[in-house]
């Protein structure tokens, strides 16, 4: 017997589970925090060129003619921020009326400090010449967030949950501090590489906890409700932004209530459900008695004693399945392909429309809010509908969605700007529900044998999705709608070919490699020699859906 022999005596969702489920679920408000503070940390404010007569601390609003000093910039139709003009600039150059004909670049910046206290780009003046600085940034912490979620993912499944997930909280606290204290760009980012691998050590572990200790039923519910905590975080980080407005004090102060979580390790158990996949059956069961104690039920002595079945050695010789299964036959090859599109497409849209709020114009923090406030209605509808519907109708009717909203953004006049922020709004609300989806929906197309695999290599391609978004985002400085068109067109191309994926919503899913490539394909094998067919089965075996570090 297993875990899932347990839970129906257990509760699915009992006392136990309910607050352990709690506990585990504040960690993500922290993860959001650090996910989304590079808004903040690296926001750019308005800048203009600091001229030769001027003081370093000079205000931003200026006295002087800006046709005398600074050419027009015509593709961001206003003065340039970047070039100034070259003159001496003496009283009888502004005096004259006629403005210089050649140009410099500039070396030294005044920023607007209405909006922002303080920022990274501000400190080390990484606009112009040097804005991809502040896009490189933000995509080396998602490739931190890959890496985390390979090194912290395997780690979790070799030494326990538990462990793993305090490592994570402690490094990133850590390094949280020193990305705030860091004197250049070079300890900054590579600190904040640091939390972005952590932030899947914390977040995805805590997320595997809660999958791994509820019941079958609950496990949308579970999985919904842990993103919406995210979501609260998502908000929260506005808030800090408004109360701490120096980069610096913004970064510490997001970074200090992971503090609070190490607590937890007198409150949260090891999961009972990865100690019985090592053969650890005293301590699971310590753990399941515990649980049934809160609970109020009795757990079965025959239930207990028989909790793990001898391993055969048939089991242990067969070879294990690797990532090039899902490549070796057409029908899986192409589900995987599409999966694998799909998931690249809703991380970068995701992550592109978070990260671009301050770039849609208006106020930022109220753009920040509602780009996060309006994820929790798209989560709800999720509970309501993702087993009504069917998953493949939300992924593509989403995706469709958001697509059709941000492709919509390229026909809005400049002057209606809260039109594109609307707009921009609504494709998050969609994208955010397609994003939740395509977690379910994957996990449902891979066979049992090969799905921890199949879902790893998909988070992978979502976190390229999210690599690459950053630099998307910079595309707004040439026209302000550009990063949303980009991202819409992915969305909607992603939208149609998820037609071509089969519906998992009643169906059994699939456990070998053959089910798997018969699997939203023809009735019958797919045609080849019968050594093939001989190679197809012997690398399948039926195991259990199992939850791991990659899922997310």
């Amino acid at each position: 017997m297993g875990y899932d022999e347990v839970l129906p005596h257990l509760g699915g969702f009992g006392p136990y589970q309910r607050r352990i489920f709690f506990l585990v679920s504040l960690p993500a408000i922290s993860c959001a925090f650090h996910k989304l503070a590079g808004v903040f940390l690296l926001a750019k404010p308005e800048h203009r060129c600091l001229m030769p007569f001027e003081v370093a601390n000079a205000s931003f609003l200026s006295d002087f003619p800006m046709n005398m000093t600074y050419p027009w910039d015509g593709i961001n139709n206003k003065w340039s921020s970047c070039e100034r003009l070259d003159a001496n600039f003496t009283d009888s150059y502004f005096a004259s009326g006629q403005p210089a004909n050649a140009t410099i670049t500039c070396d030294k910046w005044v920023y607007d400090d209405r909006k922002y206290e303080s920022s990274t780009v501000t400190e080390w003046d990484m606009v112009c010449s040097k804005s991809f600085l502040t896009a490189t940034s933000d995509s080396l912490f998602m490739v931190g967030v890959l890496l985390g979620s390979i090194i912290f993912g395997h780690l979790s499944d070799k030494m326990g949950r538990k462990p793993i997930f305090f490592a994570s909280l402690v490094i990133q606290v850590v390094f949280g501090v020193l990305a705030g204290i860091a004197p250049e760009y070079f300890t900054y980012t590579i600190s904040r590489i640091v939390v972005g691998a952590t932030t899947s050590g914390v977040f995805l572990v805590a997320y595997v906890l809660a999958m791994e200790m509820v019941g079958p039923k609950w496990r949308l519910f579970a999985g919904t409700v842990m993103m919406m905590f995210f979501s609260v975080g998502y908000m929260l980080t506005a808030a800090f932004a408004y109360f701490f407005p120096a980069w610096r004090d913004l970064q510490i102060a997001l970074t200090l209530p992971g503090l609070l979580f190490l607590c937890y390790w007198w409150f949260i158990p090891e999961s009972a459900r990865w100690l019985l996949s090592k053969r650890r059956k005293a301590e699971a069961i310590a753990t399941i008695e515990k649980a049934a104690k809160e609970n109020k039920v009795t757990i079965p002595t025959e239930v207990l004693d028989n909790l793990i079945e001898p391993e055969k050695k048939e089991d242990a010789d067969k070879p294990a399945p690797s990532l090039f299964d899902l490549f070796r036959y057409p029908n899986l090859r192409r589900k995987s392909l599409l999966i694998f599109f799909d998931w690249f497409v809703n991380s970068g849209t995701y992550y592109g429309l978070s990260w671009n709020t301050n770039n849609l114009g208006g106020n930022d923090l109220l753009n920040f809010v509602i780009s996060g406030a309006v994820e929790i209605p798209a989560y709800v509808f999720l509970l309501f509908t993702l087993n009504r519907w069917g998953r493949k109708t939300i992924l593509c009717g989403c995706m469709l969605v958001a697509g059709t909203m941000l492709l919509l953004t390229m026909a809005v006049p400049e002057a209606q700007n809260w039109l594109i922020i609307l707009l921009a709004m609504l494709g998050k609300l969609a994208i955010t529900a397609s994003y939740g989806t395509i977690y379910i929906f994957s996990t449902e197309q891979f066979p049992t044998v090969i799905r921890n695999v199949g879902i790893g290599a998909a988070s992978m391609f979502a976190r390229f999705g999210g690599i690459l978004a950053p630099y998307f985002n910079l595309l707004g400085d040439i026209w302000k709608p550009f990063p949303l068109i980009i991202f819409g067109a992915m969305a909607f191309a992603g939208g149609l070919l998820s037609l071509f994926l089969p519906e998992t919503l009643g169906r059994t899913l699939p456990d070998t490699i053959a089910d798997g490539e018969r699997f939203g394909g023809k009735d019958d094998l797919p045609e080849g020699t019968a050594e093939e067919m001989v190679e197809l089965n012997k690398n399948s075996t039926n195991g259990n859906v199992k939850k791991s570090s990659e899922e997310a």
